[in-house]
């Protein structure tokens, strides 16, 4: 299998143990080595199946097999998105500063206004899902979206600044049912440089 033509499971850039008590160590790794990697085996596995019906000229159901190339590619970019703007308490958290924060602020008000809205989108996604801070090259508009699953509702040609996984695999080991506490943690380890960073790729 040559990697340039496949997915592969991105590292960390912290300790499974590192995210803690927000994340813990349990969590981090089940939701990192066996969530996140069945995405990408599923991506690879359905790019495989295409590659030898194309060589051998056979048909295939090709409207269910986009359908599920895109759930699994969608969970990888997002998953992928996600440990990045995540960082140890130590590093991330508090509230973000440079171009980041004029943006938030100019759109929202303030930051305690985003992080209300965003808090408010996160509770709300309806079954497994996704909150996210993308923000529009048309309008220069920083925006908040829900997106079900990995591959519903998400805005075509937005970029992605921020995203939190609000999928019961991402916080059942430590909080159980309770998502809101998971959101509240969560602000504990927003690794607020990668998404200013993000941001600045734009401008």
């Amino acid at each position: 299998m040559e990697d340039n033509k496949f997915y592969t499971l991105p590292k960390l850039n912290y300790g499974y143990n590192e995210l803690a008590p927000n994340i813990s160590e349990e969590q981090l790794t089940i939701h990192h080595d066996k969530h996140h990697q069945a995405y990408v085996a599923g991506a690879n596995a359905i790019l495989e199946k295409l590659d030898k019906a194309r060589k051998e000229n056979v048909e295939i159901d090709v409207k269910s097999t986009l359908k599920e190339l895109s759930f699994h590619i969608g969970g990888h970019v997002l998953h992928s998105l996600f440990w990045d703007n995540m960082a140890p308490a130590s590093k991330g958290g508090g509230t973000p500063g440079g171009r980041l924060a004029d943006v938030l602020t100019k759109e929202f008000g303030s930051i305690e206004r985003f992080k209300k809205e965003f808090s408010q989108a996160a509770n709300s996604v309806e079954g497994s899902g996704w909150a996210a801070l993308v923000f529009c090259k048309l309008t220069k508009r920083p925006l908040i979206m829900q997106i079900e699953k990995h591959n519903v509702n998400i805005y075509p040609g937005f970029k992605i600044l921020m995203v939190l996984d609000l999928w019961e695999h991402a916080y059942y080991i430590d909080y159980r049912n309770v998502r809101a506490k998971f959101v509240d943690a969560f602000w504990n380890i927003v690794n607020w440089d990668e998404v200013d960073k993000r941001l600045s790729e734009i401008f």
